[in-house]
């Protein structure tokens, strides 16, 4: 069954706090299990059993890989929450306000990392979590039809973004480890989608996106988009 998971967090779950571990911690389990199949398999049955699950076992390694990264330059910059390739950008509705906003979606296969990270440095002030269906996220109707979580953050200078966590056709389970009140700064650990999906964030209306559709990026090292106050837009 589908589920959202919610934890409690100290009061500042930021970067400094998350040693890196280099394997996600959600992929610790899987992992251990993973690698204790293919050694088993290659004790006790051998040949092209044996090699089905160490390639099993690479697979599952390398989607719970979780490499250290540094922010973008810019310390203004809004981050990217994940990695993957851009399949969005344009004016969209807030999801939580309607208001009208600069939407920038990243789509995540199964190849890239998926632990989220916190855009911009900033206080959550709301948590929502949405049932719904598992369409295909590189799809833009995954934004409003899909299982979904939306976190709002907002920095020191009142600036808010709305980040959206959406499960796609494979993926099964949404993790936030994030409350209302919680203190993030950018590039924090803030949740995980197990098994490709799609991130949204929400923008005000005047920021300028650093990003075009189908390019790359990297979680909390590209820089998305800049505020509209933000005196290195262009």
């Amino acid at each position: 069954m589908t589920a959202m998971h919610s934890a409690q967090t100290s009061a500042r779950p930021d970067v400094d706090r998350y040693p890196h571990p280099i394997l996600a911690r959600e992929g610790w389990f899987y992992s251990g299990l993973a690698l204790a199949a293919a050694v088993g398999a290659t004790l006790w049955v051998g040949g092209l059993v044996a090699v089905v699950f160490w390639l099993l076992a690479i697979f599952v390694l390398q989607f719970f890989r979780d490499p250290p990264r540094q922010g973008p330059v810019n310390p203004l910059a809004i981050a990217s929450p994940a990695d993957g390739r851009i399949v969005f950008v344009g004016t969209a509705p807030e999801p939580l306000s309607g208001e009208p906003s600069l939407k920038i979606s990243v789509f995540m296969n199964v190849f890239n990392v998926h632990s989220n990270r916190a855009p911009i440095a900033g206080r959550v002030l709301q948590v929502s979590y949405f049932p719904g269906q598992f369409f295909n996220a590189a799809i833009d109707k995954a934004s409003l039809e899909n299982e979904r979580n939306a976190i709002v953050l907002e920095d020191d200078h009142g600036r808010r973004t709305t980040v959206v966590q959406i499960a796609g056709l494979i993926a099964r389970r949404i993790l936030c480890y994030v409350q209302a009140g919680d203190l993030l700064r950018r590039g924090s650990r803030y949740g995980f989608i197990r098994f490709g999906s799609r991130v949204d964030v929400h923008l005000p209306i005047g920021s300028t996106p650093s990003v075009a559709i189908g390019e790359k990026v990297s979680a909390h090292s590209t820089a998305l988009a800049v505020w509209p106050d933000d005196p290195s837009r262009t």
